[in-house]
């Protein structure tokens, strides 16, 4: 029974058309892979960059690694918006090869100076990287997906993301510096290369009006014929759309605010983000390395600098393979409360374990290392790759890369504020005080999810605005001609 299972899920693969659209999901997620890399990177080269005879030629100093660490942020709080008008107007594949050029780009400032301006430069550069990842990927992992796997392809955005992570921890400790860079360097330029041949999305090249590119495209992802009848069903269905939204005065903000349901879908988009951006992973993350030391002290755990952030990268990329075979089968709603609900009973103890042995109370060593180890998987099996799939699944395409680009500029700003203010908030407050703020904000977000998140799973979007409008088998009608409206 346990080898029948995986074969068959395999034939299904293979068989029923999947098998280009797991590809093309993978080629599209491989520069978040390596914006994965890049923000990984930085964590087993400090130590090296801040050494007196290290690869810098002088020491780093710690303001200059905190810029690094959070100027990545900066550039996509103002070119969020940006990238969204290129990617309608462009397309989602020359947006994607130019993700890949500021990821090249940005490790080749690395390769060629250390000096403290260029280190702060390419993660600048990286930024702008990083608006095209966080907008474009998961606008292409949703405009080429069955329904069936809509959700399991969407959830490789962060997958990705989290095996950059891993593999840059693994390359760190076992090459050298100049290896590990150049690693780094191969994979976006490499990536450039093959993406050329890649497929633009059907549902941008009928809107284009490129029909036949796009019936050529759509038959390449469901592995079929152009003659095929379903694979001619959804090429009118995206006609329709296209003459459709060609009919209607042209997306704003304004139409967006206008409309009850759909800025009430806009809300929750940008309430789930946020609250997935400002749980405090990112401070977990930062102090990993602080509670494997204090919990070496009362256990017998030695592991160096290098290790501990590879059990880290795993344990987040193992969180992430989970959410990618279970999230079509829970759904999104529960899956999104369960795992936040977890991160924050993980920040609680965490914040417990500090406050109490702060006061001289001994608390066995492996409490924060369990809670720490959870909160990090449940952050990585749906609190974090939930939401992106969420809010591309809560949009028409003609809302869809105004909504997103927005969002990621949003959270990119509550990423940099959080990275900036950390140190000040430590000081101030207490790490105790911090995991404890930041339970507070995931119950909230549990709390949330659970009484307005609808669940998007095998839902269109009309359906889930009949569920947002209290009319769940009702269609949702034009108020101007009472015209039924379709808002896939």
């Amino acid at each position: 029974m346990l080898i029948e299972q995986p074969l068959i899920w395999l034939a299904k693969i293979l068989n029923g058309g999947l098998t280009n659209q797991f590809l093309m999901a993978i080629m599209v997620t491989i520069p978040v892979l390596n914006f994965g890399m890049l923000m990984g990177w930085q964590s087993p080269m400090t130590p090296l960059l801040q050494a007196a005879d290290g690869p810098a030629g002088e020491a780093i100093s710690d303001d200059t690694i905190s810029w690094m660490a959070s100027v990545t942020f900066f550039p996509p709080i103002f070119c969020g918006v940006f990238v969204g008008k290129l990617t309608d107007r462009w397309g989602r594949k020359p947006t994607t090869i130019l993700t890949s050029l500021m990821l090249v780009i940005s490790w080749v400032i690395t390769i060629f100076s250390l000096k403290p301006w260029a280190l702060i430069t390419s993660r600048a550069v990286a930024g702008l990287a990083c608006a095209g990842c966080y907008v474009v990927t998961p606008l292409y992992l949703k405009e080429i997906a069955s329904d069936n796997v809509r959700g399991a392809l969407g959830s490789l955005f962060i997958l990705s993301q989290n095996l950059g992570y891993l593999i840059v921890y693994v390359a760190g400790d076992v090459f050298s510096f100049a290896a590990v860079l150049y690693l780094c360097t191969a994979i976006p330029v490499v990536h450039t290369l093959l993406f050329l041949v890649m497929p633009e999305t059907p549902v941008f090249l009928v809107k284009q009006g490129k029909i036949q590119e796009a019936r050529a495209s759509l038959a390449w992802l469901r592995n079929s014929s152009v003659e095929d009848k379903n694979l001619e069903e959804e090429i009118q269905q995206m006609e329709n759309e296209e003459q459709y939204a060609r009919s209607m005065k042209k997306t704003t903000w304004k139409s967006i605010v206008q409309d009850k349901t759909t800025f009430k879908a806009f809300r929750i988009s940008l309430n789930v983000m946020l609250s997935q951006e400002t749980c405090g992973y990112l401070v977990v993350l930062m102090y990993a390395g602080s509670i494997f030391e204090q919990a070496a002290e009362s256990i017998s755990l030695t592991l160096s600098p290098n290790k501990q952030t590879i059990v880290v990268g795993a344990i987040q990329l193992l969180g992430s393979i989970v959410a990618s075979c279970i999230v079509e089968k829970t759904g999104r709603k529960w899956l999104l409360a369960s795992t936040s609900f977890v991160t924050g009973l993980s920040m609680l103890a965490l914040g417990a374990w500090f406050y109490i042995t702060g006061m001289g109370v001994w608390l066995p060593g492996w409490l924060p290392v369990l809670a720490m180890c959870l909160c990090i998987f449940a952050d990585a099996a749906g609190y974090q790759p939930v939401p992106y799939v969420i809010t591309s699944e809560l949009f028409s395409f003609q809302h869809r890369g105004m909504v997103t680009s927005f969002v990621s500029s949003v959270d990119a700003l509550s990423d940099f504020l959080q990275t900036k203010a950390y140190d000040p908030l430590l000081k101030l407050l207490g790490i105790h005080w911090v995991f404890i703020m930041f339970s507070v904000v995931c119950f909230l977000g549990t709390l949330y999810t659970v009484l307005y998140v609808p669940e998007t799973k095998d839902r269109t979007v009309e359906e889930i605005y009949a569920i947002l409008d209290g009319r769940q088998k009702e269609k949702r009608k034009d108020p101007e001609n009472g015209n039924e409206i379709s808002r896939l």
